[in-house]
Protein backbone atom coordinates (compact mmCIF):
# COMPACT_ATOMS: atom_id res chain seq x y z
CA UNK A 1 0.00 0.00 0.00
CA UNK A 2 1.29 4.06 -0.74
CA UNK A 3 0.49 6.88 0.80
CA UNK A 4 -1.15 9.88 -0.75
CA UNK A 5 -0.31 13.22 0.55
CA UNK A 6 -3.44 15.78 0.47
CA UNK A 7 -3.98 19.58 1.71
CA UNK A 8 -7.14 20.65 2.73
CA UNK A 9 -8.58 21.43 -0.19
CA UNK A 10 -7.32 22.56 -3.98
CA UNK A 11 -5.37 20.33 -5.27
CA UNK A 12 -5.22 18.95 -8.83
CA UNK A 13 -7.73 16.42 -9.64
CA UNK A 14 -5.59 15.15 -13.18
CA UNK A 15 -2.21 14.87 -10.98
CA UNK A 16 -3.73 12.93 -7.70
CA UNK A 17 -6.37 10.61 -9.52
CA UNK A 18 -4.06 9.61 -12.67
CA UNK A 19 -1.24 8.23 -10.85
CA UNK A 20 -3.42 6.53 -8.05
CA UNK A 21 -5.58 4.82 -11.14
CA UNK A 22 -2.55 3.29 -13.10
CA UNK A 23 -1.40 2.36 -9.37
CA UNK A 24 -4.44 0.41 -8.71
CA UNK A 25 -4.95 -0.97 -12.03
CA UNK A 26 -1.34 -2.61 -11.09
CA UNK A 27 -2.36 -3.94 -7.96
CA UNK A 28 -1.45 -1.43 -5.53
CA UNK A 29 -3.75 -0.08 -2.81
CA UNK A 30 -3.68 3.60 -1.98
CA UNK A 31 -4.68 4.92 1.25
CA UNK A 32 -5.14 8.54 1.39
CA UNK A 33 -4.03 11.66 4.42
CA UNK A 34 -5.13 15.32 4.84
CA UNK A 35 -4.28 17.27 7.63
CA UNK A 36 -7.61 16.66 10.03
CA UNK A 37 -8.38 13.53 8.83
CA UNK A 38 -11.67 14.69 6.67
CA UNK A 39 -12.18 13.90 2.82
CA UNK A 40 -10.45 16.44 0.91
CA UNK A 41 -11.60 17.75 -2.69
CA UNK A 42 -9.39 19.08 -5.52
CA UNK A 43 -9.39 22.79 -6.65
CA UNK A 44 -13.34 24.03 -7.43
CA UNK A 45 -12.07 25.82 -10.34
CA UNK A 46 -10.21 23.11 -12.23
CA UNK A 47 -12.82 20.62 -11.60
CA UNK A 48 -16.18 22.77 -12.08
CA UNK A 49 -15.98 26.37 -12.49
CA UNK A 50 -13.34 26.36 -15.33
CA UNK A 51 -11.59 29.43 -16.96
CA UNK A 52 -14.13 30.72 -19.73
CA UNK A 53 -12.42 31.12 -22.83
CA UNK A 54 -9.22 30.00 -21.31
CA UNK A 55 -10.62 26.08 -20.58
CA UNK A 56 -8.43 23.88 -23.84
CA UNK A 57 -5.73 25.67 -22.12
CA UNK A 58 -6.06 25.37 -18.35
CA UNK A 59 -9.41 23.43 -17.51
CA UNK A 60 -8.77 19.87 -16.61
CA UNK A 61 -9.69 17.57 -19.57
CA UNK A 62 -13.04 15.44 -19.07
CA UNK A 63 -11.62 12.29 -19.12
CA UNK A 64 -9.20 13.13 -16.32
CA UNK A 65 -12.11 14.63 -14.39
CA UNK A 66 -13.93 11.14 -14.97
CA UNK A 67 -11.01 9.70 -13.17
CA UNK A 68 -11.16 12.35 -10.17
CA UNK A 69 -14.91 11.55 -9.45
CA UNK A 70 -13.71 8.11 -9.82
CA UNK A 71 -11.40 8.42 -7.11
CA UNK A 72 -13.71 10.52 -4.42
CA UNK A 73 -15.65 7.69 -4.72
CA UNK A 74 -13.64 5.44 -3.46
CA UNK A 75 -13.81 4.00 0.18
CA UNK A 76 -10.21 5.37 1.42
CA UNK A 77 -10.71 8.40 -0.01
CA UNK A 78 -13.92 8.77 2.31
CA UNK A 79 -11.79 7.64 5.36
CA UNK A 80 -8.38 9.67 5.09
CA UNK A 81 -5.58 9.03 7.99
CA UNK A 82 -4.53 12.67 9.54
CA UNK A 83 -1.41 13.65 9.03
CA UNK A 84 -0.48 12.94 12.98
CA UNK A 85 -1.64 9.70 12.65
CA UNK A 86 0.60 8.27 9.50
CA UNK A 87 3.04 5.58 10.56
CA UNK A 88 5.47 5.71 7.22
CA UNK A 89 6.53 2.57 8.13
CA UNK A 90 3.17 0.53 7.22
CA UNK A 91 3.41 1.68 2.99
CA UNK A 92 5.50 1.28 0.47
CA UNK A 93 5.94 4.58 -1.09
CA UNK A 94 4.69 8.28 -0.73
CA UNK A 95 2.90 10.30 -3.78
CA UNK A 96 2.66 14.01 -3.54
CA UNK A 97 0.17 15.74 -5.90
CA UNK A 98 0.36 19.43 -7.06
CA UNK A 99 -1.87 22.68 -7.11
CA UNK A 100 -1.32 26.39 -7.01
CA UNK A 101 -4.53 27.82 -4.89
CA UNK A 102 -4.16 28.69 -1.47
CA UNK A 103 -5.47 25.10 0.02
CA UNK A 104 -2.74 23.82 -1.34
CA UNK A 105 -0.59 25.83 1.41
CA UNK A 106 -1.72 23.28 4.41
CA UNK A 107 0.20 20.46 2.99
CA UNK A 108 3.25 22.61 1.64
CA UNK A 109 3.58 24.35 5.33
CA UNK A 110 2.76 21.30 7.05
CA UNK A 111 5.63 19.88 10.28
CA UNK A 112 4.03 16.50 10.07
CA UNK A 113 4.11 16.30 5.86
CA UNK A 114 7.89 16.94 6.65
CA UNK A 115 8.13 14.82 9.33
CA UNK A 116 6.38 11.98 6.94
CA UNK A 117 8.93 13.11 3.84
CA UNK A 118 11.65 12.26 5.97
CA UNK A 119 11.19 9.38 6.83
CA UNK A 120 10.47 8.04 3.42
CA UNK A 121 13.82 9.11 2.15
CA UNK A 122 15.01 7.72 4.89
CA UNK A 123 14.36 4.31 4.32
CA UNK A 124 14.70 5.57 0.54
CA UNK A 125 11.26 4.64 -0.23
CA UNK A 126 10.10 5.41 -3.41
CA UNK A 127 8.59 9.25 -3.70
CA UNK A 128 6.97 10.62 -6.31
CA UNK A 129 6.33 14.45 -6.69
CA UNK A 130 4.78 16.27 -9.35
CA UNK A 131 4.07 20.24 -9.81
CA UNK A 132 3.96 22.23 -6.32
CA UNK A 133 4.49 18.65 -4.70
CA UNK A 134 8.51 19.31 -4.97
CA UNK A 135 8.33 22.09 -3.42
CA UNK A 136 7.06 19.90 0.12
CA UNK A 137 10.16 17.84 -0.36
CA UNK A 138 12.59 21.11 -0.81
CA UNK A 139 11.36 22.40 2.29
CA UNK A 140 12.03 19.01 4.25
CA UNK A 141 15.37 19.26 5.88
CA UNK A 142 17.42 16.44 7.28
CA UNK A 143 18.67 16.93 10.47
CA UNK A 144 21.67 14.74 10.19
CA UNK A 145 23.18 17.03 7.32
CA UNK A 146 21.45 20.35 8.13
CA UNK A 147 20.40 20.23 4.31
CA UNK A 148 16.90 19.82 2.24
CA UNK A 149 16.40 15.69 1.01
CA UNK A 150 16.54 17.35 -2.57
CA UNK A 151 19.77 18.45 -1.92
CA UNK A 152 22.37 16.18 -4.16
CA UNK A 153 19.52 14.95 -6.27
CA UNK A 154 17.97 15.82 -9.82
CA UNK A 155 14.50 16.97 -10.00
CA UNK A 156 11.71 18.85 -11.83
CA UNK A 157 8.59 20.27 -10.87
CA UNK A 158 6.22 23.47 -11.99
CA UNK A 159 8.57 25.54 -14.32
CA UNK A 160 8.62 29.84 -13.72
CA UNK A 161 8.50 30.71 -17.07
CA UNK A 162 6.08 28.77 -19.27
CA UNK A 163 3.98 27.58 -16.38
CA UNK A 164 3.39 29.80 -13.35
CA UNK A 165 3.75 32.83 -14.36
CA UNK A 166 2.41 32.54 -17.44
CA UNK A 167 -0.49 31.15 -16.52
CA UNK A 168 -0.77 34.18 -13.79
CA UNK A 169 -0.50 36.96 -16.45
CA UNK A 170 -2.66 35.76 -18.57
CA UNK A 171 -5.53 34.91 -15.53
CA UNK A 172 -4.66 37.71 -13.15
CA UNK A 173 -7.00 40.67 -14.55
CA UNK A 174 -10.26 38.68 -13.29
CA UNK A 175 -8.65 35.87 -10.76
CA UNK A 176 -5.79 37.60 -9.16
CA UNK A 177 -2.89 35.88 -7.52
CA UNK A 178 -5.04 32.91 -7.72
CA UNK A 179 -1.90 31.44 -9.76
CA UNK A 180 0.72 32.17 -7.67
CA UNK A 181 0.72 30.30 -4.32
CA UNK A 182 3.83 32.45 -2.70
CA UNK A 183 5.48 35.58 -4.12
CA UNK A 184 8.63 33.21 -4.47
CA UNK A 185 8.07 30.58 -7.63
CA UNK A 186 8.01 27.22 -7.40
CA UNK A 187 11.43 26.69 -9.44
CA UNK A 188 13.15 29.22 -8.00
CA UNK A 189 12.97 28.23 -4.36
CA UNK A 190 13.24 24.53 -5.14
CA UNK A 191 16.87 25.21 -7.06
CA UNK A 192 17.98 27.22 -3.47
CA UNK A 193 17.69 23.78 -1.85
CA UNK A 194 20.04 21.96 -4.60
CA UNK A 195 23.44 21.07 -4.85
CA UNK A 196 23.56 23.04 -7.98
CA UNK A 197 20.37 24.62 -9.59
CA UNK A 198 21.85 22.97 -12.83
CA UNK A 199 19.69 19.97 -10.60
CA UNK A 200 16.81 20.90 -11.57
CA UNK A 201 16.01 19.64 -14.90
CA UNK A 202 13.35 21.61 -17.05
CA UNK A 203 12.62 19.55 -19.96
CA UNK A 204 11.17 21.07 -23.09
CA UNK A 205 10.74 24.98 -22.48
CA UNK A 206 7.46 24.60 -24.39
CA UNK A 207 5.59 21.31 -23.27
CA UNK A 208 3.29 19.41 -25.08
CA UNK A 209 0.34 17.48 -22.75
CA UNK A 210 0.62 13.98 -22.85
CA UNK A 211 -2.28 11.14 -23.10
CA UNK A 212 -2.24 7.18 -22.56
CA UNK A 213 -1.38 7.18 -26.30
CA UNK A 214 1.88 9.10 -25.83
CA UNK A 215 2.89 9.20 -22.78
CA UNK A 216 6.21 9.97 -23.85
CA UNK A 217 5.08 13.65 -24.58
CA UNK A 218 5.25 14.17 -20.77
CA UNK A 219 8.52 14.93 -19.19
CA UNK A 220 9.38 13.55 -15.52
CA UNK A 221 12.69 12.92 -13.99
CA UNK A 222 13.74 10.08 -11.72
CA UNK A 223 17.00 10.34 -9.52
CA UNK A 224 17.14 6.67 -8.05
CA UNK A 225 13.71 6.01 -6.01
CA UNK A 226 12.93 9.61 -6.33
CA UNK A 227 10.62 10.73 -9.17
CA UNK A 228 9.43 13.78 -9.87
CA UNK A 229 6.87 15.61 -12.47
CA UNK A 230 6.35 19.31 -13.90
CA UNK A 231 2.64 19.84 -14.53
CA UNK A 232 -0.28 17.91 -15.37
CA UNK A 233 0.40 17.15 -18.88
CA UNK A 234 3.14 15.10 -17.47
CA UNK A 235 1.31 12.91 -15.40
CA UNK A 236 0.42 10.11 -17.99
CA UNK A 237 3.85 9.34 -18.17
CA UNK A 238 4.57 9.87 -14.33
CA UNK A 239 1.80 7.91 -13.67
CA UNK A 240 3.18 4.89 -15.79
CA UNK A 241 7.04 5.66 -14.31
CA UNK A 242 5.25 5.69 -10.51
CA UNK A 243 3.90 1.81 -11.25
CA UNK A 244 7.10 1.19 -12.33
CA UNK A 245 9.13 2.57 -9.39
CA UNK A 246 6.58 0.35 -6.73
CA UNK A 247 7.14 -2.43 -8.79
CA UNK A 248 10.58 -2.32 -8.61
CA UNK A 249 10.71 -1.65 -4.91
CA UNK A 250 8.63 -4.40 -3.96
CA UNK A 251 10.37 -6.80 -6.27
CA UNK A 252 13.62 -5.92 -4.41
CA UNK A 253 11.95 -6.10 -1.29
CA UNK A 254 12.46 -9.66 -0.84
CA UNK A 255 16.39 -9.43 -1.57
CA UNK A 256 16.86 -6.40 1.34
CA UNK A 257 14.62 -8.81 3.48
CA UNK A 258 15.43 -12.23 3.24
CA UNK A 259 12.65 -14.51 4.84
Amino acid sequence: MFLILLPHADYDPTESSLPWQAARDAGFQAQFATPQGMPAYADSRLVSLGFGPLNPLLMTPAADLQRYHSMTRDAEFRRPLKYTEVDPQAFEGLLIPGGHARGMRSLLESEDVRRIILAFFKADKPVAAVCHGPLALARCIDPDTGRSVLYGRKVTALLAGPMELAAWIVTAPWLGRYYRTYDCSVEAEIKQALASPADFLSGPWLPRRDSAAHPERGFVVRDRNLLTARWPGDCHRFANEWVTLLQQARQAQPEQNPA
